[in-house]
C-alpha cells in the first residue's frame, strides 16, 4: 500500500513513554514481546525476571531495568518506545492460530515476516477451518484494546447455512441466545445469497468468543458449512490479497486502526532500502492457495462486502434496540 505519512512525532516509529513503574504485562506487550494475557501466563510461570529476580503477578518495572523472558533479555529500547506496525493475512484452512502446535499442524505465524527483537501478536483467533482476515501487530497494547470486549469492535464474517432459516430464527439470533460460556448475539444477519438447504449471510459481533459463530448457528439446529471473516473493525479484507498471504498496513490504515481504539497514532518504521527490498521479497514469496480447490473439486465464492446503500441486495436485519 502506498504510504501516507503525517509530520514525523519520534525517529523509526518510536514514541517515548513515562518514566513511572508499569505493570509487566502492559511494558512487555508494548514491546512486541507479546499479549498481555500471554505474558501473565508466563509470570505465572516464573518465565519473567527482573533485574535477576523472578516477577511475581502484579509487578511493575522500568524500561531501564533488566527484564528477561526464559532468561533471553528483552531490549530496554523495545520497551522504551511504541513500534506499531501491523499486517493482514488471509488465512487459509489447515492452519492453527498458535506459535507452536504440539501436533505438528502448520501455523498462522509460520509465513508472516521475520522481526529482530520484536514479535508479531495476533488480534484474535480464527479456528483450523476458519478462513479470513487476520490481524498482526508489534504493538501488543493495541492487540489487547482491538481484542477487548470493552472497545467493542465489531467483527464481520461470510457464512453459509446448511439447513432452513426462517425469520424467528434470525430474530432469536439478534435478539440473543444463551450459549454454555453466556448470552451471545449478533448486531447484524444480512442475507448475501444462495438458495434452498445452502445460504450465505453476513453476520457481525462485536466480541470473538470461541467458536462463537458457529454455535449461534448450532443453537438453532442448522450447520456452518462455510465461515470466512471478511472484516475487523474498520479493516476490510481486500481482494486483491489471495488466500495464504500477507500485506503490511500503510500509515493511513495503521492510523485508522488506532483511532478506533482511542490510541494515539505513531509513525510507522521507515524502512532501508534493504529492508524493503526484503520485505518485498518476502512477500512475494508467502505461499498463496489461491487455485487450491477445497474438498471434493467443487468450487465456493462469497461477495466479501457488505450491502451497499440503497443496492438491490436484501437490507441487513439488526438487533432491535
Amino acid at each position: 500500500m502506498a504510504s501516507q505519512r503525517p509530520p514525523k512525532q519520534s525517529q523509526q516509529g518510536a514514541r517515548p513513554v513515562s518514566g513511572e513503574p508499569e505493570r509487566l504485562q502492559k511494558l512487555l506487550s508494548r514491546a512486541g514481546v507479546g499479549s498481555r494475557r500471554e505474558v501473565d501466563a508466563w509470570i505465572q510461570a516464573g518465565r519473567v525476571t527482573v533485574n535477576g529476580n523472578v516477577a511475581a503477578p502484579g509487578d511493575r518495572a522500568l524500561p531501564t531495568d533488566r527484564i528477561a523472558v526464559d532468561g533471553k533479555p528483552v531490549e530496554s529500547r523495545s520497551a522504551e518506545a511504541v513500534v506499531r506496525r501491523v499486517l493482514i493475512y488471509n488465512k487459509p484452512e489447515g492452519e492453527v492460530t498458535t506459535r507452536n502446535d504440539p501436533e505438528g499442524r502448520p501455523t498462522v505465524f509460520d509465513s508472516l515476516p521475520r522481526l529482530k527483537d520484536q514479535r508479531w501478536v495476533a488480534v484474535g483467533r480464527l479456528d483450523i477451518n476458519t478462513t479470513g482476515l487476520m490481524l498482526f501487530t508489534t504493538d501488543g497494547d493495541l492487540a489487547n484494546r482491538l481484542m477487548h470486549p470493552s472497545s467493542e469492535i465489531d467483527r464481520e464474517y461470510a457464512v453459509r447455512i446448511f439447513g432452513e432459516v426462517d425469520d424467528d430464527m434470525i430474530q432469536r439470533l439478534l435478539e440473543g441466545v444463551l450459549l454454555e460460556d453466556g448470552q451471545a448475539s449478533f448486531s447484524d444477519i444480512s442475507p448475501a445469497g444462495g438458495k434452498g438447504h445452502n445460504q450465505w449471510f453476513h453476520v457481525t459481533l462485536l466480541e470473538g468468543r470461541n467458536r462463537e459463530v458457529r454455535r449461534l448457528w448450532e443453537s438453532q439446529g442448522v450447520r456452518v458449512s462455510r465461515l470466512k471473516r471478511v472484516r475487523y473493525g474498520p479493516i476490510f479484507l481486500p481482494s486483491r490479497l489471495s488466500v495464504g498471504r500477507w500485506e503490511e498496513l500503510d500509515q493511513k490504515a495503521v492510523d485508522t486502526l488506532s483511532r478506533a481504539v482511542g490510541m494515539t497514532p505513531v509513525d510507522v518504521p521507515v524502512k532501508t532500502p534493504g529492508e524493503q527490498a526484503e520485505h518485498d521479497r518476502r512477500r512475494r514469496k508467502a505461499p498463496s492457495r489461491g487455485n487450491k480447490k477445497p474438498a471434493g473439486g467443487r468450487k465456493w465464492q462469497v461477495d466479501d462486502s457488505k450491502p451497499a446503500p440503497g443496492s438491490s441486495r436484501t437490507p441487513a436485519l439488526r438487533r432491535k434496540t
